[in-house]
């Protein structure tokens, strides 16, 4: 899952409530119609085939709208169902800090605790407290466990049990690291703390609550699409898996509003002052990552944003609040691509929330031109090399065949290049990646990649072809 822009899996932070900044208090208020007139003119800028966002101010929804068609030829509107992968996060904080202040979980007692069946073969698992769990600094990694396996588990029983062949990366409360399994071992702490399935305990306690009537964890939300080269194609969503805490809730527009309303302080309240303070702080370890959120402060000073981001193989989701002056943005869009231009369009309308020009949408075409100049200069050069490769023996005849080698090396780069693509994403991401998933992410490079090695070997294979004529 979890990407922000080129293959980023979501990168997040939060804080607490702040005190007002006089250099933005004298912001004019953005009204539905500025809100109106900038989401058309990003989305057509954006090249996205569709998205849906949502604009709050305290407690009222300013702006609620779809734009585009959806792969089922649907209009998008403000109801459209939306996944939106790791914004799950926040609201999986938000059950496990209603039974905190319920009694039934204790926030800083060890997860083993209050688990039972938690174990893992690291013996510093039993330092793991549910603080940890929810800032990200428990030591549980991808690089330590089997992500997929997990993934695959049909139930959080089973997903916790699996926990016991896992090891820790670090020790537990001294590094950051973010990790879906945390998210899903809080979930499977709520089934045992409430005695209820995850998914029913969210429905009673969280979105009922909030009136988020269109919002589930198992829903269902039309197939999304993938980009290469400018072209969008509807493909079968890769997150699949048990129900979990990291990335399952499926909503849509008009919840989201109520959603971001509730975590700026205003309309229903599901958990007391402090409790929401606190998944707003960062933790001591960090000081980026809250509990579901996070914190980007401008570099001009302006008021901090606790912001998400949630990145799956086929959809994409931000969601920000500004405590200081009460707006909140989310933007979800069913497509996954090189470039998150959802995000531009979240940023743009909190920069104009504040009086600040918004940022540029719709650069992606730039990226995707590199790529498609790419595919083109290795089919070129792939040419150019088939036609030269008998003046190219020709002129090495004779010569040993160490330096033969030698000079024939270079071109096993892009082939080598291509083999091992998923393993460099893995040491990028810390997580296992599969081809399959390759392709999802960035089609045209993995075009690139492909056309370059394919060129090369038929070079190769030409040379030495004719040099043993």
């Amino acid at each position: 899952m979890k990407i922000k822009h080129l293959l980023t899996s979501a990168v997040i932070a939060g804080i607490a409530l702040i005190p007002a900044a006089p250099a933005h208090a004298d912001a004019p208020a953005l009204t539905p119609d500025a809100i109106a007139d900038y989401a058309a003119e990003a989305f057509a800028d954006s090249g996205l085939p569709a998205l849906s966002l949502v604009v709050t101010h305290n407690g009222e929804t300013l702006y609620s709208q779809g734009f585009g068609e959806g792969t089922d030829d649907q209009a998008v509107t403000s109801q459209t169902p939306m996944r939106v992968a790791s914004l799950s996060k926040s609201f999986t904080a938000m059950a496990v800090m209603k039974l905190v202040d319920a009694g039934s979980i204790r926030l800083d007692d060890t997860v083993a605790a209050q688990l039972p069946g938690f174990t893992m073969a690291d013996p510093r698992y039993t330092g793991i407290t549910v603080r940890h769990l929810l800032n990200q600094t428990s030591g549980l990694s991808d690089r330590s466990l089997d992500a997929e396996a997990l993934r695959d588990t049909p139930d959080l029983a089973a997903f916790t049990a699996l926990l016991a062949e896992g090891d820790l990366q670090h020790d537990p409360g001294t590094k950051y690291e973010y990790c879906n399994a945390n998210y899903d071992l809080a979930a499977r702490l709520v089934e045992v703390a409430s005695g209820e399935s995850f998914a029913a305990y969210m429905d009673r306690e969280v979105f009922d609550p909030l009136g988020m009537t269109g919002t589930s964890l198992d829903g269902d939300a039309p197939e999304g699409r993938i980009q290469g080269f400018g072209l969008w194609a509807s493909a079968e969503e890769l997150w699949d898996g048990h129900v979990g805490g990291a990335g399952d809730v499926v909503t849509n527009a008009d919840d989201m509003g109520k959603w971001l309303i509730s975590q700026n302080g205003g309309g229903t309240q599901l958990v007391s002052a402090e409790s929401l303070s606190t998944m707003h702080t960062p933790s001591a370890v960090d000081e980026y990552y809250g509990m579901g959120w996070g914190v980007e402060k401008p570099e001009d000073g302006g008021p901090t944003r606790l912001v998400h981001a949630g990145n799956l193989f086929t959809y994409t989701a931000n969601q920000v609040i500004v405590p200081e002056t009460g707006y909140g943005v989310a933007v979800m869009t069913p497509t996954s691509a090189i470039y998150d231009e959802s995000y531009d369009i979240l940023t743009g309308l909190v920069d104009l929330s504040e009086g600040e020009q918004p940022a540029t949408v719709g650069t992606r075409w730039i990226i995707e031109l590199v790529f498609g100049v790419g595919v083109l200069a290795a089919l070129g050069l792939g040419v150019l090399g088939l036609v030269r490769a008998r003046r190219w023996a020709a002129r090495r005849e004779g010569r040993p065949v160490w330096r033969i080698a030698l000079r024939l090396s270079p071109l096993a780069i892009p082939v080598m290049l291509l083999a091992a693509y998923p393993t460099l994403l893995e040491f990028l991401f810390r997580r296992d990646i599969t081809w399959e998933q390759t392709w999802y992410r960035v089609p045209s490079l993995m075009i690139l990649l492909a056309t370059a090695a394919a060129a090369s070997l038929l070079v190769i294979t030409a040379r030495v072809r004719r040099l043993t004529r």
